[in-house]
């Protein structure tokens, strides 16, 4: 049985993105594999360091989301990053034998730089925390990790964190290798990748009047201007999530319609919205019951930082061995 790794920031609600990018694909890995699942609270730090005030709220509705969708704290261990002090005792011991440039040349380090406005992440916690992710996956000996392909990147320099601790301290960390997983392209309302931070989301418990409220007016092909027009539907968004959520039936319809011009864009968009509502109708259900149990997030959280608390503790004593690092308990 392998184990497998991964985890997300908390970030709130969670929405179709979340849902078809890693969510579905956990589920899956946790019939057959040992799985640990984690909050990245830490990681939130990195770049939203100056915003924490929701940081609780989005833990609890992030695990509310994960239990609905069918994440099983019986199969899965799901634990919260900040609970494993451990986590940041790698992170420091890894800092050490991790080459600046290595940090400088992330791809990802430079693009936020570039892009974000407004920010300060010329900081050593930005700049670092593919060495705190680092220390994430090779706490728990991980063997696999879940990624999309624009991941990759990030997983080979753990891997390369990992090979140089073990040349210089003896084979400590197996590397991880990367499960590369399909992302089905999930836009948002506005044709941008789906996310939160752009206010073009649709959350797995919205309902079915928010559902239809957000799709209806949804961005469709710039070329169908008026409803004679004929459009490709490879360019809209909504064909998009058709191919995601509706039927073989109704995509060829909807293709043919969008091309001939034979129905207009309110018509293709009422066709998908029953699909969403009837595929969320389930998650809405269990989220609504298991909100009725106000101790279920902490308890599950609880449970599974216990668990993982015996793994990371035993690395910890393995890595502690390797460099040579005493404890006072261990003078004695």
């Amino acid at each position: 049985m392998s184990r497998v790794l991964s985890g997300m920031r908390p970030t709130g609600k969670l929405h179709l993105g979340h849902l078809h990018g890693a969510l579905k694909n956990w589920i899956s890995l946790q019939k057959d594999n040992e799985c640990f699942f984690f909050i990245a609270d830490w990681h939130a730090l990195t770049s939203d360091y100056d915003r924490t005030e929701d940081i609780g709220q989005n833990i609890y509705e992030m695990v509310q989301d994960w239990l609905a969708v069918g994440l099983d704290p019986n199969k899965s261990t799901l634990f919260l990053q900040s609970a494993l002090l451990e986590h940041a005792e790698l992170h420091l011991l890894l800092s050490m034998v991790t080459p600046l440039s290595w940090l400088e040349r992330n791809p990802t380090y430079k693009e936020q730089l570039a892009e974000v406005v407004g920010k300060d992440l010329y900081t050593y916690g930005f700049l670092g925390y593919p060495v705190l992710q680092a220390a994430d996956i090779l706490i728990y000996k991980a063997d696999k990790v879940p990624v999309g392909a624009d991941q990759v990147p990030h997983l080979e320099l753990a891997r390369e964190i990992a090979r140089r601790f073990n040349n210089f301290y003896g084979p400590v960390f197996p590397e991880p290798q990367a499960i590369l997983t399909e992302d089905p392209k999930i836009p948002g309302t506005d044709g941008r990748k789906m996310s939160k931070s752009y206010g073009n989301a649709i959350f797995l418990s919205d309902p079915p009047d928010v559902i239809e409220k957000k799709i209806l007016p949804m961005m469709t092909d710039p070329a169908r201007k008026k409803r004679t027009d004929r459009g490709n539907p490879e360019l809209c968004p909504v064909f998009s999530i058709h191919k995601v959520y509706s039927p073989r039936e109704t995509i060829a319809i909807v293709d043919e319609n969008c091309r001939s011009a034979g129905f207009g864009c309110i018509d293709c968009k009422k066709l998908l919205i029953p699909s969403i509502v009837r595929d969320l109708e389930p998650i809405r259900t269990r989220r609504a019951e298991q909100e009725k149990k106000p101790h279920l997030v902490n308890d599950v959280l609880e449970q599974g930082s216990a668990r993982a608390r015996k793994v990371v503790q035993s690395t910890m004593a393995d890595a502690r061995k390797a460099i040579g690092l005493l404890r006072w308990m261990d003078i004695g």
